[in-house]
């Protein structure tokens, strides 16, 4: 019980939609893509996917144990009053949930992946945790306590993240009446802002009147522009390091503090809590937003093509097996995942500059030759094979030259 299928076959619109805003953005000189950035949250998208098809998690089994044992039977039907009101009550659900993830520590580090993004597109709705799986399922279990039917269950999930995409832009201004209801790209680049005037508010997924009941709506001013990102930015690239760097810093300070209570507090405080000993000993670095610059490694034209044709190829490779992962064995299914993760990840590498990402994907590479030619990744082995090939000889050959290719780093 997943809503995996239907967004498998939202993604390719998800991606024509992402391209007609970049060109739109550029044609009219208000481009809000960067490479690095955009390559950063599709790689997010796709790896979000993988715990669900790998079953990770308990959601599922809590789901499924409660609805066959603790089933009210209250709204269990298929009449459309049914599924408008499943849809309303999942809405409020996620908007607690929402709400919870910035106001919970150990919630916000599973969702804080969403929010590193220093740039605000379409793209941008695909930065998904591939953590959330752990909690998540606590405040949507009511409503299969309620009897609302499973299938009803995963189709207003996935309608409600379906929706959720297009307020990510820009490009589209105040809407009316209907930022009075609906959360619209006006009401959501507030909950994207780091600005102390915007901070922590607007969590509803589709209905904004849940900020509006909830004293947690703040509108968006004209004459105060949103700055986005997370007051302690990420500096990377990497989709992997995304997911963890909060839980890390949060074991850290677990580890570090020397209360015990603090120990415990620090897993259930508000995100930007820390224990006063940690605090003095080890202060975080955070955005000061007079002298905010993003983050953006100026790296060579060889580099941008390399990290965009991984991008591609990774992209084009994981949405087929979207498609056909019931027909995938598990084994296979699971090394795919790593092999498109680690793709992704020494990508990222190139793009942070560090020029080590290609001796690590040579070595993936043909890595993976041999995993194959051992029996194992037996979907689509001729793609694979094929990829691994080209991308293991060309980083051999970058490795080569590069006294010629070497970029000097630029960090911001």
């Amino acid at each position: 019980m997943h809503t995996s299928n239907l967004i498998a076959y939202a993604a390719p619109i998800f991606t024509f939609l992402i391209i007609c805003e970049f060109i739109y953005g550029y044609l009219r000189n208000k481009n809000t893509y960067r490479l690095n950035d955009t390559f950063t949250s599709i790689s997010l998208g796709m790896i979000s996917r993988f715990p669900s098809y790998l079953r990770f998690g308990v959601q599922v089994l809590v789901y499924a144990w409660i609805h066959q044992n603790f089933n009210l039977g209250i709204l269990n039907s298929y009449d459309a009053w049914v599924w408008v009101l499943a849809f309303v009550l999942y809405d409020l659900s996620y908007y607690w949930l929402h709400r919870c993830h910035h106001e919970i520590k150990i919630l916000w580090a599973s969702h804080v992946v969403h929010h590193h993004g220093e740039e605000f597109n379409l793209s941008t709705a695909l930065r998904q945790t591939g953590t959330d799986f752990l909690f998540k399922w606590v405040f949507y279990a009511p409503l299969l306590l309620l009897g609302i039917p499973p299938e009803v269950f995963a189709t207003v999930a996935a309608v409600n993240l379906i929706y959720q995409f297009w307020v990510h832009t820009e490009h589209i201004d105040r809407l009316g009446i209907f930022d009075y209801i609906f959360v619209t790209p006006s009401n959501h680049r507030i909950h994207h802002a780091q600005n102390k005037e915007y901070i922590d508010a607007n969590y509803g997924g589709v209905f904004i009147i849940w900020d509006r009941l909830f004293g947690t709506f703040i509108d968006e001013r004209k004459d105060l522009k949103p700055i986005y990102g997370t007051s302690k930015p990420l500096k990377s690239w990497n989709p992997f390091w995304a997911n963890f760097e909060v839980w890390a810093e949060m074991l850290k300070d677990v580890w570090r503090t020397e209360k015990i209570s603090d120990k415990f507090k620090v897993l259930f405080s508000p995100p930007r809590w820390r224990p006063k000993d940690v605090e003095e000993k080890f202060p975080l670095v955070k955005n000061d937003l007079s002298s905010f610059r993003k983050y953006d490694p100026k790296i060579g034209l060889v580099s941008k093509i390399f990290g965009l044709s991984q991008l591609i190829l990774a992209s084009v490779f994981s949405q087929i097996v979207f498609f056909q992962y019931a027909q995938i064995a598990y084994l296979d299914l699971f090394l795919i995942g790593f092999t498109v993760t680690s793709v992704l990840v020494f990508a990222s590498f190139v793009f942070e500059n560090n020029f080590y990402g290609y001796h690590f994907e040579a070595v993936r590479s043909f890595f993976t030759l041999g995993l194959i030619a051992l029996g194992n990744l037996n979907f689509m082995q001729e793609a694979l094979v094929m990829h691994s090939f080209i991308s293991g000889l060309f980083c051999i050959g970058v490795i080569l030259r590069k006294p010629k290719l070497k970029t000097p780093i630029e960090a911001h």
